[in-house]
């Protein structure tokens, strides 16, 4: 079989696949960072596997491919009609970016609640000013929309710092660890007015668009936090907007915009109270991310090529893992 790879990988990510790819031959394609990866319609006519994301209109042209192994965990793109036929087995990297994410989640909680910002700010301006009160993730109740893996390990650090954590999933379940209770999406808005802080780890898909709209925003608890490192697609950004110019939330961050990169002239950039990163919460950013994406793919190689069933099998219909 010939295995392409279409991800930035080391010398030692190479000696993982390999060992689990037996006498199979690989292909590596020149990758930087966790991009969708170009390749010409040579290298992908023989390719059985790849391993990373590669640019979904070229699969076209892979036409013996019979498993693609995603570097991300989103998976939407693929999942649209004519991407990929029915006989190709879909599978993504979910669960490698809780810790990375989860870590950069808590550090714009923290951000925003003790005003680091605006102290920030002031030492630029050379000022030496008290900006007041602050705010405690203790006895907050914190809303995660979306419990996967990287809702869990958010929740795991709120709830350690003494917050009441409730996880939002699509379908009813047990609590797990992580959460103190669970909530579904058709309670959405019921849970928006109790939280002290609102975190969406939600992927792309035609149900989370705009999920955060006006009256969403509204529906939350005045002087609440935002945070968002789903997609951008899941925001109406002009109502976020407006919620943290009048005041009803006291702030919000976010790693993920629409479109992106963010066009200079967006007004999300002027509108104080708001504070944005290019999503790089991800990605190839923290090592251990890295690693773990293609650990993922080196143990799915082994189950493939034994016949094994695969772990991470994404469900098309949603384009959530199954």
């Amino acid at each position: 079989m010939k295995i392409l790879v279409a991800m930035e990988v080391n010398d030692v990510h190479k000696d993982w696949l390999r060992q689990a790819a037996g006498n199979n031959e690989f292909v590596y394609l020149p990758v930087q960072g966790p991009v969708s990866a170009q390749a010409s319609e040579e290298e992908l006519a023989d390719a059985d596997i790849i391993i990373g994301n590669i640019a979904p209109e070229l699969l076209r042209h892979a036409p013996r491919l019979r498993w693609l192994q995603l570097n991300s965990a989103g998976a939407n793109t693929y999942c649209q009609e004519g991407i990929l036929s029915e006989n190709v087995q879909l599978t993504n990297a979910t669960g490698a970016y809780g810790l990375a994410i989860a870590e950069h989640l808590t550090g714009l909680v923290m951000a925003m609640m003790k005003k680091l910002y605006a102290y920030y700010d002031n030492q630029k301006a050379a000022c030496w000013h008290d900006e007041g009160q602050v705010a405690s993730v203790y006895g907050a109740s914190v809303l995660i929309i979306g419990f996967g893996d990287i809702g869990r390990e958010f929740g795991k650090r709120m709830k350690a710092m003494g917050a009441h954590v409730i996880g939002m999933r699509r379908r009813s379940g047990s609590v797990p660890p992580e959460a103190d209770e669970m909530g579904t999406m058709d309670r959405l808005d019921e849970y928006l007015g109790k939280a002290d802080i609102v975190a969406s780890s939600l992927p792309d898909t035609p149900a989370t668009y705009h999920l955060f709209d006006q009256d969403r925003f509204a529906a939350m608890k005045q002087g609440a936090y935002f945070l968002n490192v789903g997609r951008g697609t899941n925001v109406v950004q002009e109502a976020l907007c407006q919620a943290v110019q009048r005041g009803h939330l006291a702030g919000a961050a976010v790693d993920v915009t629409d479109p992106e990169p963010l066009p200079p002239d967006n007004p999300m950039w002027h509108t104080r109270g708001i504070y944005i990163t290019p999503h790089i919460s991800g990605g190839y950013h923290l090592q251990a991310t890295h690693d773990t994406i293609v650990r993922i793919a080196a143990e799915n190689l082994k189950h493939f090529l034994s016949g094994q069933p695969l772990q991470n099998v994404v469900d098309r219909m949603t384009g959530y893992k199954k």
